[in-house]
Formats: C-alpha cells, structure tokens, sequence
C-alpha cells in the first residue's frame, strides 16, 4: 500500500493547508417555521499533518460540521477548500475525489458495518468501487487489516457480530485506510469503548498518523483525549467557535468563559480537587432560537450589555483566540483593554 505521503495528489505543497473551512453554515428548518442553527458560520484550517481537535458539549454542532466537511451534508452557506481546490465549484474538486481523499470514522462502529458482510469485504468495497478486481481489492483490504493489527486470516471471513467493539473500530478505521486517505475525519470514534480498548485506538490512530502522514479532524466530548491527541484545538458552542488555538495554549490558558468552564468540569483524582458546584450553569438555550449577541451570554458571570447587544468577532485562527467581548480592545465590556489611542 501507498502512504498518504507518497500520492500524486499532494498539489499545494505542505505550505498549503489541507483544509479551509470559511464561514460554513448548516440551518435545519422545523415544522411551525424557524430553523435549528446547529453550524452558524464556522471557520478554521487544518495544516497537513496535524490533528485537529475539535470540542463542545453534547449538541453544539461538532458531528453537523463532520458531515458538512464531507458533504455528507450540504452546506447552506460557506465555503470548503480541499488542498486548495474549492469543494463542489466548477473546476473544483469534486465529491468523488475528496471522498476518495478524505474519510471518516463514526462513533457507532456497530451500525456503521453492514451486518451481512464478512469484514474482508467490507474493507474491500471502497477499493472495488475505484475499479479494482476483486483479487487486488481483497489483497488490498488484507493488508489493510494487517495495519491495524487484524489478521486477515482470522479475521476477514467474520462478521460484526463476532467482533469486539474494540475490533469493530479497528475495522472501520481500515475501511477508512483502504482508499488510502489523506485526510481521516474521526466523529467520537472512541468514545464508546472501555478505557483500555480506547487507549489501544488512540495508540493505534498515533502509529497509522506517523507512518501513513495522515491529517486528522478529531471530533469528541472528551477533553482530555483531545488534549493528548490534539495539535491545534477548535471550542465549539452553540454551533460558533467560542475559541481556537494550538492545543497547549488552550489548556494551559483558556481565553473564553466557556472553555475555562469546561475545564473546570474535568474530576481529579486528587480528593482535596473535588468539584463541590457546577463551573457552568443551566442549560445550553436552544439552537433554534440562540441567544443575541454572544450565545454563551445566559449562562457566563462576566455578561454585561454589549454581550447582549453586539456578536463578538470570532477567532481568526492566527494564534490563540476568543470569541469574547473582554478580550477586544474597545468592545464596551469594562473588563476589555483600551481600544488603541484611547485616553488612559
């Protein structure tokens, strides 16, 4: 098998960002009119060869944007950029090539296996569909397997219900493999299993990165696998970027309220660290009819007037940013620094 490194595809060169999200948004419409905002105008890149992690609560938009960098899900509005080719524009790229080139992993990897099909050919049907023979596609599919640590032998005459969760994964992250990539999107592709088969996935995810020079977009709930997998980190609520930044930045020093409250929420095991009150209140308000202004104002202890009034700039993904009103010079918050020329 060919590594990522190794296709022709590489255009840009590894100046060029892998992926360019600009200003994606995804609207569902509800019956009685209205719609749910679950992606409101969302931006980002991803640089080769590094991953991404993206976090936020249960609902705030991350498995709506995996669909959307697919095209799983069309995109009301926005605009995607695969190696520096437009998705979807005339002389673009187009669907059938970023699928080829990009591939995703879902949480569920149950459901995401047709239970009627022998693992081998399950790994071999992506290859087939490129035109492959049977022969080279199975051939392909065996080696693929082998790459995630599954005998073919054992393995590939089974069918998923004769699989652990654990092994269940490994088949779809060499379903994944098997069109050979370069970009992996993974939607809470760990969440489900037990600790220990998690940190054998994430082990796994670690060596096929290193020798394959994938690009990942990690999508979970978990902020310390984010953390440990993660080189730049994307904040995510209410369907916006609260914050964006390299991983370390954003753990060690969180900018946005919301973040600051989501670390807090992590339990210790140290019993004199005990969390004893909630660090965020209520509940997230509907994405159907998001707060004005910034969106994390009803539930932040530093909301002021402005906060209701004026949205604030979302990060631009240079460096280490917030989406929050104290952090730009001018905004109107009282905790915000002097706009520049502003008498002290």
């Amino acid at each position: 098998m060919s590594t990522a490194l190794d296709l022709r595809d590489d255009r840009g060169g590894p100046a060029q960002p892998m992926l360019i999200a600009d200003n994606l948004r995804k609207h569902f419409p509800i019956a009685g009119g209205g719609a749910v905002r679950a992606v409101d105008g969302v931006s980002f890149t991803v640089a080769k060869g590094e991953t991404l992690g993206v976090v936020g609560e249960s609902g705030c938009g991350k498995s709506t944007l995996a669909r959307l960098l697919l095209h799983l899900i069309v995109p009301d509005a926005g605009e995607l950029v695969f190696d520096g080719e437009a998705v979807g524009d005339p002389g673009g790229i187009d669907l059938m090539d970023l699928r080829r080139q990009a591939q995703m992993v879902f949480q569920d990897s149950a459901s995401s296996l047709n239970p009627r099909m022998p693992v081998r050919d399950s790994v071999a049907f992506g290859p087939l569909v490129l035109g492959r023979s049977r022969r080279q596609a199975a051939a392909e599919a065996d080696e693929t397997l082998r790459r995630v640590g599954l005998d073919p032998v054992q393995f590939g005459p089974r069918y998923p219900h004769e699989l652990s969760g654990g092994q269940k994964q490994r088949v779809n992250i060499a379903r994944a493999l098997a069109l050979q990539p370069r970009l992996v999107i993974l939607d809470e592709a760990v969440s489900a299993l037990d600790k220990s088969v998690e940190a054998q996935v994430l082990n796994l995810l670690a060596t096929l990165k290193r020798q394959l020079g994938l690009t990942y977009v990690f999508i979970s709930h978990d902020l310390a696998v984010v953390q440990h997998v993660s080189d730049r980190v994307l904040v995510m609520y209410l369907g916006c970027v609260a914050e964006s930044g390299p991983a370390a930045d954003v753990f060690a020093t969180p900018l946005h309220p919301y973040t600051r409250a989501l670390l807090a929420s992590r339990l210790s095991m140290n019993p004199d660290r005990r969390v004893e009150q909630a660090p965020i209140g209520g509940d997230p308000p509907s994405p159907a009819n998001p707060p004005s202004g910034c969106r994390f104002r009803t539930r932040c202890p530093h909301a002021e007037d402005v906060c209701a009034a004026a949205v604030p700039a979302p990060p631009n993904w240079i460096g280490h940013q917030a989406a929050c009103h104290m952090l730009h010079p001018g905004s109107g918050h009282s905790a915000a620094p002097a706009a520049a020329g502003a008498p002290g």
